[in-house]
C-alpha cells in the first residue's frame, strides 16, 4: 500500500509539474503576442475603422533648432517606413539640406531624376518656399514648431557653446545676456545664427533685421500663408494631438520617446533679468512665438476643444507608458556614458550631455526592430533611411543599429 501511495503521489507531482509548465508556456506565449499586439493593433484598427477624413501622406516639416524637432523627425521617418513612402533626404554625405544656406532643390538626393515624387521632407534646412515647392507635391501639408525663446536661447547656448563665437567667448548664458553686443558681432553672423533670433533665421528671414512693426507683420502674414500649422514645443503632447487630428493620422503615428534631450545637470538657470533680456535681444523670435502660440490654442479650441484635448493627451501618455514598459530598460532615458549600444548614441555637442536609451534584451525580432526605430537618433535614422532608399549608393558616414536576434544574445 505504501508503494502504491508513493506512486500515486509521484503521478500527481508529475501532473502538477506538467500543468505548471504548460501554464508558464501559455503565459509566455500570450505575453510575447501581447507585446507584438502593442505595435500591431494601431495600424490594424486604422485600416478596419472608416475615418471621416483622408490621411495626409505628403508632408513638409520645417525642422527648427532646439525645439524638440528631432523627436518629430523620428515620428516622420517612422511614418515614412510604415506606409512605404519616400523621404527627400540630404544628398551625398550630408545630414542636413544645405543649412545654413537657403534651401535649393539640388540639396535633395536624386532630385533631378525624381522631381516632385517625394512624400516627406523633414531634415534641417533654411526655408526657401519656391525651391521647396520644386521638390514637394502641390497638395503637400506644411508645418513647423516653435519654442519659447527664453528656454530656446538657454538650450542653444549650452548645445552650441563651441560652435557660436558669441557663446564661446562668454562664461555662461547670463553673462552673455548682460551685454550680448560685447560677444555678438554681425560680421560673424553666419557662425552666430544660434545666438540671436534663430527661429526667424530658420524660416528664411534675416535674424539681424530691425524690429519694425510693419516688417514683422508682413513676415507673420507670409508665414501663415506658407504653413498650414505651427506647433508649440512647450506643449508638445498637445501639439501631437493637434497634428494627429489635422493630418488624420492614427495615435501610433504620433507616439514618441523624447529624443535629443539633455541631462538636467547641464541646464543653466536664467536670472529674471536675463529672461527679460531674451525678449529684447531675440525680439523677432519672441513676437513670432507670441503670435503662433495664440493661433495654436485658437486652433485647438476651434477643432478639438480643451476637454477632448485633455482626454486625448492622457491617452497618448498611457500609450507612451505602455511602449516604454515594452521597449526600455529602466523605462527612462540615460546619460551618454550609460548607453550600452553605441550605435544608439546621439550626437553630442557643446557642454550638453545628450540622453539616449537602452533597450530590453528579451525582445523578439519584430518588437526589437520597432523599439529600435523609436529610440534611433537623428543622424543614424537619416543614414539608415538613406541606405534603404539608395542601396546602390555610398552610405552616409554614420553607423546605424543592426537588428539582432534573441538567438545571438548571450
Amino acid at each position: 500500500m505504501k508503494t502504491h501511495g508513493c506512486a500515486l503521489r509521484t503521478t500527481k507531482n508529475v501532473l502538477f509539474v506538467n500543468l505548471f509548465l504548460g501554464l508558464a508556456f501559455l503565459l509566455g506565449f500570450f505575453h510575447a503576442n501581447s507585446r507584438n499586439y502593442l505595435f500591431q493593433r494601431s495600424s490594424a484598427e486604422l485600416l478596419a475603422s472608416p475615418t471621416p477624413c483622408q490621411a495626409k501622406t505628403n508632408v513638409m516639416f520645417l525642422k527648427t533648432h532646439k525645439t524638440a524637432s528631432s523627436t518629430i523627425l523620428n515620428i516622420l521617418f517612422r511614418f515614412t517606413e510604415r506606409y512605404e513612402l519616400t523621404a527627400a533626404l540630404p544628398a551625398d554625405q550630408l545630414f542636413h539640406l544645405g543649412y545654413p544656406e537657403r534651401f535649393v532643390a539640388n540639396f535633395v538626393e536624386d532630385f533631378q531624376s525624381q522631381g516632385q515624387n517625394y512624400n516627406i521632407m523633414c531634415n534641417h534646412l533654411r526655408f526657401n518656399p519656391s525651391e521647396v515647392h520644386k521638390v514637394m507635391a502641390k497638395n503637400t501639408f506644411y508645418f513647423s514648431i516653435l519654442r519659447n525663446p527664453i528656454a530656446l536661447l538657454e538650450s542653444s547656448y549650452v548645445y552650441y557653446k563651441n560652435v557660436a563665437p558669441a557663446f564661446s567667448k562668454s562664461k555662461d548664458v547670463n553673462e552673455y545676456l548682460e551685454s550680448p553686443l560685447k560677444y555678438y558681432h554681425k560680421e560673424d553672423y553666419r557662425k552666430n545664427i544660434y545666438a540671436k533670433n534663430n527661429m526667424w533665421f530658420d524660416f528664411g528671414y534675416d535674424n539681424n533685421a530691425e524690429d519694425n512693426e510693419n516688417y514683422i507683420q508682413s513676415v507673420l502674414d507670409e508665414t501663415e500663408e506658407n504653413f498650414h500649422l505651427i506647433l508649440i514645443a512647450d506643449y508638445f503632447d498637445e501639439s501631437m494631438i493637434l497634428l494627429k487630428h489635422t493630418l488624420c493620422w492614427d495615435l501610433d503615428d504620433v507616439i514618441y520617446f523624447k529624443l535629443n534631450s539633455r541631462s538636467n545637470e547641464t541646464v543653466q538657470a536664467l536670472t529674471p533679468e536675463s529672461k527679460e533680456r531674451v525678449k529684447k535681444w531675440c525680439s523677432l523670435d519672441w513676437k513670432l512665438y507670441l503670435h503662433f502660440n495664440q493661433s495654436f490654442w485658437r486652433r485647438i479650441e476651434e477643432t478639438i476643444g480643451l476637454e477632448e484635448l485633455e482626454k486625448e493627451v492622457n491617452g497618448l501618455r498611457m500609450r507612451q507608458k505602455e511602449l516604454m514598459e515594452t521597449c526600455l530598460l529602466g523605462q527612462e532615458a540615460v546619460v551618454k556614458a550609460h548607453i550600452k549600444d553605441k550605435a544608439l548614441l546621439p550626437f553630442q555637442s557643446g557642454s550638453a550631455n545628450i540622453l539616449g536609451y537602452n533597450l530590453k534584451q528579451d525582445l523578439d525580432n519584430e518588437t526589437l526592430n520597432k523599439c529600435q526605430k523609436m529610440v534611433m537618433p537623428e543622424l543614424q535614422y537619416t543614414s539608415y533611411l538613406y541606405s534603404l532608399q539608395y542601396p546602390h549608393k555610398k552610405g552616409k558616414p554614420m553607423k546605424f543599429p543592426k537588428l539582432w536576434s534573441s538567438s545571438q544574445k548571450t
